[in-house]
Protein backbone atom coordinates (compact mmCIF):
# COMPACT_ATOMS: atom_id res chain seq x y z
CA UNK A 1 0.00 0.00 0.00
CA UNK A 2 1.05 3.27 -1.05
CA UNK A 3 1.68 5.86 1.13
CA UNK A 4 0.17 9.24 0.59
CA UNK A 5 3.16 12.04 1.00
CA UNK A 6 1.39 14.16 2.97
CA UNK A 7 3.41 18.12 3.28
CA UNK A 8 3.47 19.09 6.71
CA UNK A 9 5.20 22.05 6.51
CA UNK A 10 1.73 23.62 4.53
CA UNK A 11 -0.68 22.16 7.72
CA UNK A 12 -2.71 24.31 10.13
CA UNK A 13 -2.89 23.75 13.56
CA UNK A 14 -6.40 22.78 14.88
CA UNK A 15 -6.65 25.65 16.62
CA UNK A 16 -7.09 28.06 13.89
CA UNK A 17 -10.29 26.52 12.76
CA UNK A 18 -11.45 28.02 16.06
CA UNK A 19 -9.65 31.22 15.86
CA UNK A 20 -11.25 31.54 12.09
CA UNK A 21 -14.54 30.72 13.59
CA UNK A 22 -13.74 33.79 16.36
CA UNK A 23 -13.34 35.78 13.91
CA UNK A 24 -16.06 35.09 11.34
CA UNK A 25 -18.60 35.58 14.94
CA UNK A 26 -16.92 38.62 15.54
CA UNK A 27 -17.29 40.00 12.00
CA UNK A 28 -20.88 38.95 12.21
CA UNK A 29 -22.31 40.23 15.04
CA UNK A 30 -19.31 43.44 15.64
CA UNK A 31 -19.39 44.27 12.34
CA UNK A 32 -20.29 47.72 12.53
CA UNK A 33 -18.83 48.22 15.58
CA UNK A 34 -16.24 51.42 15.69
CA UNK A 35 -13.92 52.80 17.87
CA UNK A 36 -14.02 56.01 19.22
CA UNK A 37 -11.41 58.66 20.92
CA UNK A 38 -13.09 59.71 23.90
CA UNK A 39 -9.59 61.38 25.19
CA UNK A 40 -9.47 65.37 25.72
CA UNK A 41 -8.39 67.48 22.92
CA UNK A 42 -4.78 69.22 22.93
CA UNK A 43 -5.02 72.17 24.50
CA UNK A 44 -1.32 73.43 23.67
CA UNK A 45 -3.56 74.82 20.13
CA UNK A 46 -4.23 78.42 21.28
CA UNK A 47 -6.45 80.65 19.30
CA UNK A 48 -4.58 83.66 17.66
CA UNK A 49 -5.43 86.39 16.02
CA UNK A 50 -5.34 87.64 12.57
CA UNK A 51 -3.09 90.01 11.14
CA UNK A 52 -5.01 91.68 9.22
CA UNK A 53 -7.46 92.82 12.23
CA UNK A 54 -4.58 93.77 14.48
CA UNK A 55 -4.75 97.42 13.49
CA UNK A 56 -6.84 99.77 15.02
CA UNK A 57 -9.20 102.64 14.09
CA UNK A 58 -7.30 105.00 13.35
CA UNK A 59 -5.03 102.50 11.53
CA UNK A 60 -2.24 102.43 14.30
CA UNK A 61 -0.49 98.89 14.79
CA UNK A 62 -0.97 97.15 17.71
CA UNK A 63 1.06 94.57 19.48
CA UNK A 64 -0.62 91.74 19.54
CA UNK A 65 2.26 89.02 19.03
CA UNK A 66 1.91 87.25 22.27
CA UNK A 67 -1.97 87.77 22.52
CA UNK A 68 -3.32 83.94 22.69
CA UNK A 69 -6.16 81.86 24.25
CA UNK A 70 -6.22 78.69 25.77
CA UNK A 71 -10.03 77.85 26.61
CA UNK A 72 -9.12 75.65 29.25
CA UNK A 73 -7.01 77.72 31.30
CA UNK A 74 -8.69 81.16 31.99
CA UNK A 75 -7.38 82.32 35.28
CA UNK A 76 -3.98 84.16 33.70
CA UNK A 77 -6.25 85.53 31.03
CA UNK A 78 -6.39 89.06 30.91
CA UNK A 79 -8.43 91.69 28.27
CA UNK A 80 -6.90 92.20 24.93
CA UNK A 81 -6.89 95.36 22.99
CA UNK A 82 -8.06 93.09 19.65
CA UNK A 83 -11.91 92.98 19.20
CA UNK A 84 -11.74 89.32 17.34
CA UNK A 85 -9.47 88.19 19.87
CA UNK A 86 -12.10 88.92 22.70
CA UNK A 87 -15.08 87.89 20.51
CA UNK A 88 -13.68 84.78 20.06
CA UNK A 89 -12.49 83.98 23.59
CA UNK A 90 -16.59 84.61 24.60
CA UNK A 91 -17.87 82.57 21.87
CA UNK A 92 -15.45 79.99 23.19
CA UNK A 93 -15.95 80.52 27.14
CA UNK A 94 -19.54 80.84 27.19
CA UNK A 95 -19.69 77.95 24.30
CA UNK A 96 -22.44 80.48 22.40
CA UNK A 97 -22.86 77.39 19.40
CA UNK A 98 -24.64 75.30 22.42
CA UNK A 99 -25.82 78.03 24.72
CA UNK A 100 -29.12 79.89 23.20
CA UNK A 101 -29.57 82.21 26.14
CA UNK A 102 -25.69 83.89 25.95
CA UNK A 103 -26.84 86.74 23.66
CA UNK A 104 -23.46 88.46 21.80
CA UNK A 105 -24.38 92.12 20.45
CA UNK A 106 -21.73 93.49 17.85
CA UNK A 107 -23.00 97.30 16.69
CA UNK A 108 -20.48 100.34 15.99
CA UNK A 109 -19.53 102.92 18.95
CA UNK A 110 -19.45 106.68 18.26
CA UNK A 111 -17.46 108.89 20.32
CA UNK A 112 -16.08 111.82 19.92
CA UNK A 113 -16.81 111.75 16.14
CA UNK A 114 -14.86 108.22 15.82
CA UNK A 115 -16.14 104.97 15.45
CA UNK A 116 -15.18 102.10 17.24
CA UNK A 117 -15.91 97.94 16.83
CA UNK A 118 -17.56 96.67 19.72
CA UNK A 119 -20.02 93.62 21.63
CA UNK A 120 -22.44 93.49 24.39
CA UNK A 121 -22.04 89.87 26.61
CA UNK A 122 -25.10 88.88 28.76
CA UNK A 123 -27.26 86.18 29.45
CA UNK A 124 -30.72 86.14 28.00
CA UNK A 125 -33.74 86.67 30.89
CA UNK A 126 -31.00 88.06 33.82
CA UNK A 127 -31.10 91.64 32.17
CA UNK A 128 -33.56 94.72 32.12
CA UNK A 129 -34.12 95.40 28.28
CA UNK A 130 -35.79 98.84 28.50
CA UNK A 131 -32.35 99.39 30.27
CA UNK A 132 -30.39 98.11 27.66
CA UNK A 133 -32.23 99.52 24.98
CA UNK A 134 -32.20 103.38 26.54
CA UNK A 135 -29.45 103.29 28.76
CA UNK A 136 -26.58 101.84 27.15
CA UNK A 137 -27.38 100.93 23.33
CA UNK A 138 -28.72 104.34 21.97
CA UNK A 139 -26.11 106.64 23.86
CA UNK A 140 -23.46 104.58 22.52
CA UNK A 141 -24.58 103.67 19.18
CA UNK A 142 -26.73 107.06 18.15
CA UNK A 143 -24.51 110.31 17.50
CA UNK A 144 -25.89 112.81 20.15
CA UNK A 145 -24.47 115.63 22.10
CA UNK A 146 -22.55 113.79 24.25
CA UNK A 147 -20.66 111.78 22.03
CA UNK A 148 -20.39 114.49 18.99
CA UNK A 149 -17.26 116.57 19.57
CA UNK A 150 -15.75 119.29 17.32
CA UNK A 151 -12.54 120.12 18.01
CA UNK A 152 -8.88 118.84 19.03
CA UNK A 153 -9.12 115.54 20.82
CA UNK A 154 -6.61 117.04 23.40
CA UNK A 155 -7.55 120.00 25.88
CA UNK A 156 -5.67 122.91 27.00
CA UNK A 157 -5.87 123.07 30.79
CA UNK A 158 -3.55 125.87 31.05
CA UNK A 159 -1.72 128.15 29.26
CA UNK A 160 1.29 130.50 30.12
CA UNK A 161 4.29 133.09 28.30
CA UNK A 162 7.15 133.14 29.17
CA UNK A 163 10.21 135.02 26.82
CA UNK A 164 7.84 134.59 23.68
CA UNK A 165 7.58 131.10 25.12
CA UNK A 166 4.28 129.20 24.92
CA UNK A 167 3.62 127.04 27.72
CA UNK A 168 0.58 124.85 27.16
CA UNK A 169 -0.52 121.62 29.97
CA UNK A 170 -2.92 119.80 27.82
CA UNK A 171 -4.53 116.91 28.92
CA UNK A 172 -4.95 113.84 26.79
CA UNK A 173 -7.92 112.55 25.74
CA UNK A 174 -8.58 108.97 27.46
CA UNK A 175 -11.40 106.88 25.73
CA UNK A 176 -11.65 104.65 28.70
CA UNK A 177 -12.49 107.12 30.88
CA UNK A 178 -14.64 109.23 28.29
CA UNK A 179 -17.02 106.17 28.14
CA UNK A 180 -17.89 105.63 31.60
CA UNK A 181 -17.86 109.28 32.65
CA UNK A 182 -19.96 110.41 29.65
CA UNK A 183 -21.49 107.43 27.49
CA UNK A 184 -22.66 104.99 30.32
CA UNK A 185 -25.23 106.71 32.30
CA UNK A 186 -25.35 103.72 34.44
CA UNK A 187 -25.50 103.89 38.33
CA UNK A 188 -22.74 100.86 38.97
CA UNK A 189 -20.04 100.78 36.32
CA UNK A 190 -16.85 98.53 37.15
CA UNK A 191 -13.66 98.41 34.75
CA UNK A 192 -12.23 94.77 34.60
CA UNK A 193 -9.57 93.26 32.99
CA UNK A 194 -9.42 89.50 33.71
CA UNK A 195 -11.86 87.35 32.45
CA UNK A 196 -12.33 85.63 35.23
CA UNK A 197 -14.02 88.75 36.98
CA UNK A 198 -16.26 90.11 33.53
CA UNK A 199 -17.59 86.17 33.47
CA UNK A 200 -18.97 85.86 37.43
CA UNK A 201 -20.32 89.21 36.16
CA UNK A 202 -22.25 87.86 33.45
CA UNK A 203 -23.31 85.40 34.79
CA UNK A 204 -25.14 87.59 38.42
CA UNK A 205 -26.91 88.98 35.40
CA UNK A 206 -24.42 92.24 34.37
CA UNK A 207 -23.57 93.12 31.21
CA UNK A 208 -19.81 92.94 29.31
CA UNK A 209 -19.17 95.65 26.88
CA UNK A 210 -16.09 95.13 24.92
CA UNK A 211 -14.32 98.40 22.50
CA UNK A 212 -11.99 97.43 19.76
CA UNK A 213 -7.93 98.67 20.91
CA UNK A 214 -9.04 99.03 24.50
CA UNK A 215 -7.89 96.10 26.86
CA UNK A 216 -10.78 97.20 29.37
CA UNK A 217 -14.24 95.25 29.53
CA UNK A 218 -16.48 97.63 31.40
CA UNK A 219 -18.87 95.62 33.38
CA UNK A 220 -22.33 97.38 33.92
CA UNK A 221 -24.89 96.20 36.44
CA UNK A 222 -28.33 95.94 34.68
CA UNK A 223 -30.38 93.05 36.56
CA UNK A 224 -33.83 92.27 35.58
CA UNK A 225 -34.58 88.72 36.32
CA UNK A 226 -38.01 88.19 38.12
CA UNK A 227 -37.87 87.43 41.73
CA UNK A 228 -40.41 86.74 44.50
CA UNK A 229 -41.84 89.74 45.95
CA UNK A 230 -42.32 90.47 49.72
CA UNK A 231 -44.07 88.41 51.73
CA UNK A 232 -45.30 87.37 54.70
CA UNK A 233 -42.63 84.43 56.39
CA UNK A 234 -44.19 80.54 56.39
CA UNK A 235 -42.63 79.57 59.53
CA UNK A 236 -42.01 82.37 61.63
CA UNK A 237 -46.14 83.50 61.73
CA UNK A 238 -47.02 85.85 64.67
CA UNK A 239 -50.20 87.67 64.87
CA UNK A 240 -49.05 90.99 66.33
CA UNK A 241 -45.74 92.14 64.34
CA UNK A 242 -43.66 92.52 61.45
CA UNK A 243 -45.32 90.77 58.52
CA UNK A 244 -42.10 90.75 55.73
CA UNK A 245 -39.87 87.72 55.38
CA UNK A 246 -36.37 87.30 53.78
CA UNK A 247 -36.30 86.58 50.06
CA UNK A 248 -34.27 84.64 47.65
CA UNK A 249 -32.45 87.86 46.52
CA UNK A 250 -29.21 89.04 48.62
CA UNK A 251 -29.67 93.12 48.06
CA UNK A 252 -33.15 92.78 48.93
CA UNK A 253 -32.58 90.92 52.16
CA UNK A 254 -29.33 93.55 52.83
CA UNK A 255 -32.01 96.44 52.29
CA UNK A 256 -34.45 94.95 54.94
CA UNK A 257 -32.41 94.44 57.57
CA UNK A 258 -30.98 98.07 57.07
CA UNK A 259 -34.46 99.40 57.54
CA UNK A 260 -34.87 97.96 60.60
CA UNK A 261 -31.19 98.72 61.64
CA UNK A 262 -31.01 102.26 60.72
CA UNK A 263 -27.39 102.93 61.74
CA UNK A 264 -23.88 104.08 60.20
CA UNK A 265 -22.09 101.41 61.60
CA UNK A 266 -23.81 98.30 60.17
CA UNK A 267 -21.26 96.98 57.94
CA UNK A 268 -22.19 94.51 54.91
CA UNK A 269 -19.17 92.90 53.72
CA UNK A 270 -19.80 90.60 50.24
CA UNK A 271 -17.74 87.28 49.85
CA UNK A 272 -18.22 84.67 47.73
CA UNK A 273 -18.38 80.70 48.45
CA UNK A 274 -18.13 77.99 46.25
CA UNK A 275 -15.28 77.66 43.35
CA UNK A 276 -17.55 76.57 40.67
CA UNK A 277 -21.17 78.03 42.20
CA UNK A 278 -19.37 81.24 42.98
CA UNK A 279 -22.16 81.77 45.66
CA UNK A 280 -22.79 85.33 46.51
CA UNK A 281 -22.62 85.76 50.89
CA UNK A 282 -22.96 88.80 53.22
CA UNK A 283 -21.55 89.04 56.36
CA UNK A 284 -23.75 91.74 58.56
CA UNK A 285 -22.27 93.21 61.82
CA UNK A 286 -22.49 96.40 63.91
CA UNK A 287 -18.88 97.44 64.25
CA UNK A 288 -19.48 99.21 67.91
CA UNK A 289 -21.25 96.51 69.07
CA UNK A 290 -20.55 93.04 68.21
CA UNK A 291 -17.10 91.22 69.29
CA UNK A 292 -14.36 91.90 66.77
CA UNK A 293 -13.25 88.33 67.57
CA UNK A 294 -16.36 86.77 67.23
CA UNK A 295 -16.62 88.65 63.46
CA UNK A 296 -12.79 87.65 62.72
CA UNK A 297 -13.78 84.58 63.66
CA UNK A 298 -16.73 84.00 60.96
CA UNK A 299 -14.92 85.57 57.91
CA UNK A 300 -11.98 83.21 58.91
CA UNK A 301 -14.13 80.44 58.50
CA UNK A 302 -16.57 81.56 55.64
CA UNK A 303 -13.52 82.75 53.36
CA UNK A 304 -10.79 79.51 53.85
CA UNK A 305 -13.55 77.21 53.00
CA UNK A 306 -12.64 74.98 50.24
CA UNK A 307 -15.98 73.77 48.23
CA UNK A 308 -17.00 73.86 44.67
CA UNK A 309 -20.44 74.85 45.34
CA UNK A 310 -23.11 76.06 48.01
CA UNK A 311 -26.96 76.50 47.23
CA UNK A 312 -28.58 77.09 50.76
CA UNK A 313 -27.55 78.49 54.15
CA UNK A 314 -28.36 75.14 55.88
CA UNK A 315 -25.32 73.92 53.91
CA UNK A 316 -23.17 76.89 54.87
CA UNK A 317 -24.18 76.01 58.64
CA UNK A 318 -22.63 72.94 58.67
CA UNK A 319 -19.71 73.82 57.11
CA UNK A 320 -18.72 76.59 59.92
CA UNK A 321 -20.30 75.53 63.12
CA UNK A 322 -17.97 74.08 65.62
CA UNK A 323 -19.22 70.48 66.63
CA UNK A 324 -20.94 68.47 63.70
CA UNK A 325 -22.26 65.92 66.55
CA UNK A 326 -23.40 68.26 68.49
CA UNK A 327 -27.35 67.48 67.99
CA UNK A 328 -28.61 71.01 69.02
CA UNK A 329 -28.53 73.82 66.43
CA UNK A 330 -25.46 75.95 67.29
CA UNK A 331 -27.11 79.06 64.98
CA UNK A 332 -30.09 80.79 64.83
CA UNK A 333 -31.75 80.29 61.80
CA UNK A 334 -34.35 83.19 60.77
CA UNK A 335 -36.69 84.31 57.89
CA UNK A 336 -37.78 87.79 59.68
CA UNK A 337 -35.54 90.95 59.40
CA UNK A 338 -37.13 92.30 62.71
CA UNK A 339 -35.82 89.20 64.33
CA UNK A 340 -32.53 90.02 62.80
CA UNK A 341 -31.99 93.24 64.14
CA UNK A 342 -32.78 92.24 67.36
CA UNK A 343 -30.03 90.23 67.43
CA UNK A 344 -27.76 92.48 65.46
CA UNK A 345 -28.01 95.12 68.17
CA UNK A 346 -27.16 92.15 70.85
CA UNK A 347 -23.80 91.77 69.19
CA UNK A 348 -24.76 88.50 66.71
CA UNK A 349 -22.78 88.29 63.29
CA UNK A 350 -25.93 87.94 60.13
CA UNK A 351 -24.37 85.28 57.59
CA UNK A 352 -26.46 85.69 54.31
CA UNK A 353 -26.62 83.73 51.32
CA UNK A 354 -27.39 84.24 47.85
CA UNK A 355 -30.47 82.58 47.12
CA UNK A 356 -32.25 81.48 50.37
CA UNK A 357 -34.82 83.20 52.62
CA UNK A 358 -32.87 82.18 55.44
CA UNK A 359 -30.34 84.40 57.64
CA UNK A 360 -27.78 82.76 60.34
CA UNK A 361 -27.38 84.61 63.38
CA UNK A 362 -23.64 83.52 65.11
CA UNK A 363 -23.65 82.62 67.69
CA UNK A 364 -26.81 80.84 68.89
CA UNK A 365 -27.71 80.12 72.55
CA UNK A 366 -30.59 78.12 74.02
CA UNK A 367 -32.64 80.99 75.10
CA UNK A 368 -32.75 82.17 70.90
CA UNK A 369 -35.16 79.16 70.54
CA UNK A 370 -37.07 79.73 73.45
CA UNK A 371 -38.00 82.84 72.58
CA UNK A 372 -40.24 83.94 69.82
CA UNK A 373 -40.45 87.60 68.08
CA UNK A 374 -43.63 88.31 69.16
CA UNK A 375 -42.70 88.32 72.85
CA UNK A 376 -41.55 91.76 72.53
CA UNK A 377 -44.98 93.02 71.12
CA UNK A 378 -46.47 91.49 74.25
CA UNK A 379 -46.64 92.66 77.46
CA UNK A 380 -44.26 91.17 79.85
CA UNK A 381 -46.50 89.33 82.35
CA UNK A 382 -48.07 87.31 79.40
CA UNK A 383 -44.90 87.21 77.14
CA UNK A 384 -42.73 85.54 80.45
CA UNK A 385 -45.54 83.38 81.10
CA UNK A 386 -45.74 82.02 77.70
CA UNK A 387 -41.57 81.83 77.52
CA UNK A 388 -42.60 79.45 81.22
CA UNK A 389 -44.74 77.53 79.49
CA UNK A 390 -42.39 77.06 76.26
CA UNK A 391 -39.70 75.44 78.43
CA UNK A 392 -41.84 73.51 80.71
CA UNK A 393 -43.10 72.26 77.75
CA UNK A 394 -39.86 71.43 75.80
CA UNK A 395 -38.91 69.50 79.27
CA UNK A 396 -41.70 67.38 79.11
CA UNK A 397 -41.52 66.54 75.39
CA UNK A 398 -38.06 65.20 76.22
CA UNK A 399 -38.60 63.60 79.31
CA UNK A 400 -42.35 62.46 79.55
CA UNK A 401 -41.88 58.76 77.41
CA UNK A 402 -38.52 58.13 79.71
CA UNK A 403 -40.57 59.28 83.15
CA UNK A 404 -43.76 56.88 82.15
CA UNK A 405 -41.17 54.15 81.26
CA UNK A 406 -39.12 54.33 84.09
CA UNK A 407 -41.92 54.28 86.37
CA UNK A 408 -44.46 52.25 84.79
CA UNK A 409 -41.92 49.27 84.43
CA UNK A 410 -39.63 49.38 87.77
CA UNK A 411 -40.97 51.76 89.74
CA UNK A 412 -44.73 51.25 90.07
CA UNK A 413 -44.91 52.04 93.99
CA UNK A 414 -44.99 55.43 92.74
CA UNK A 415 -48.42 55.64 90.40
CA UNK A 416 -51.36 55.54 92.72
CA UNK A 417 -53.52 52.39 92.91
CA UNK A 418 -56.40 53.79 91.00
CA UNK A 419 -53.90 54.34 88.07
CA UNK A 420 -51.99 51.48 88.42
CA UNK A 421 -55.17 49.81 88.18
CA UNK A 422 -56.33 51.71 84.97
CA UNK A 423 -52.75 51.03 83.33
CA UNK A 424 -52.67 47.56 83.98
CA UNK A 425 -56.06 47.00 82.52
CA UNK A 426 -55.12 48.66 79.27
CA UNK A 427 -51.73 46.77 79.16
CA UNK A 428 -52.90 43.07 79.67
CA UNK A 429 -54.01 42.46 75.89
CA UNK A 430 -50.43 44.04 74.43
CA UNK A 431 -48.28 41.88 74.03
CA UNK A 432 -45.38 44.10 73.63
CA UNK A 433 -43.43 45.95 75.99
CA UNK A 434 -43.44 49.89 76.75
CA UNK A 435 -40.35 51.01 75.04
CA UNK A 436 -41.36 48.90 71.50
CA UNK A 437 -44.33 50.99 72.27
CA UNK A 438 -42.86 54.51 72.55
CA UNK A 439 -40.41 53.67 69.83
CA UNK A 440 -43.63 53.04 67.12
CA UNK A 441 -44.99 55.60 68.30
CA UNK A 442 -42.46 58.02 67.76
CA UNK A 443 -41.87 56.82 64.37
CA UNK A 444 -45.53 57.06 63.47
CA UNK A 445 -45.48 60.57 64.06
CA UNK A 446 -42.24 61.14 62.21
CA UNK A 447 -43.46 59.21 59.53
CA UNK A 448 -46.99 61.50 59.06
CA UNK A 449 -45.01 64.79 59.40
CA UNK A 450 -42.71 63.66 56.48
CA UNK A 451 -45.27 62.35 54.59
CA UNK A 452 -47.27 65.68 55.23
CA UNK A 453 -44.75 67.70 54.21
CA UNK A 454 -42.98 66.23 51.00
CA UNK A 455 -46.20 64.72 49.58
CA UNK A 456 -48.11 67.16 47.14
CA UNK A 457 -50.37 70.14 49.50
CA UNK A 458 -53.85 68.19 49.09
CA UNK A 459 -52.79 64.71 49.36
CA UNK A 460 -50.45 66.28 52.42
CA UNK A 461 -53.18 67.23 54.60
CA UNK A 462 -55.14 64.46 53.93
CA UNK A 463 -52.61 62.19 55.18
CA UNK A 464 -52.36 64.21 58.62
CA UNK A 465 -55.68 64.18 59.06
CA UNK A 466 -56.10 60.28 58.32
CA UNK A 467 -52.80 59.25 59.81
CA UNK A 468 -54.48 61.21 63.37
CA UNK A 469 -57.81 59.78 62.97
CA UNK A 470 -55.73 56.22 62.62
CA UNK A 471 -54.01 57.01 65.54
CA UNK A 472 -56.41 58.46 68.18
CA UNK A 473 -58.77 55.58 66.98
CA UNK A 474 -56.03 52.71 68.02
CA UNK A 475 -55.56 54.30 71.36
CA UNK A 476 -59.47 54.41 72.06
CA UNK A 477 -59.57 50.83 71.23
CA UNK A 478 -56.38 49.60 73.34
CA UNK A 479 -58.13 51.70 76.33
CA UNK A 480 -61.61 49.77 75.47
CA UNK A 481 -59.92 46.44 75.80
Amino acid sequence: MKENNIDTTKRKPAGSLIDKSKNFLHKIFYEDSKSYDFSLPDTTNSIVTDKASSYSTDNTPLNLENETINPLDTKKDKVFQSLDVNLEYMKVRFNTMINSDVIIREFTLNARNQQYKAFLVFIDGMVNQGIMNNYILKPLMLKNSANSFEGEQNRVISEVKTNNITVRKVKKFNIVDYISNCLLPQNTVREFKSFDDIVSGINSGNTALFIDTIDVCFDIEVKGFKQRGLESPNNEVVVRGSQVGFTENLRTNTSLIRRYVNNENLIVESTTVGKLSKTSCAICYLKNIANSDLVSEVKYRINNLDIDYLTSSGQLEQLIQDNDSYNLPQMVSTERPDRTANLLYEGRVAIIVNGGPYVLIAPGILSDFIVSPEDLNLKHQYSNFIRILRVFAALFSMLLPGIYMAISSFHQELIPTELLYAIIATRESVPFPIVFEILVMEFSFELIREASLRVPSPIGQTIGIVGALVLGQAAVEARNC
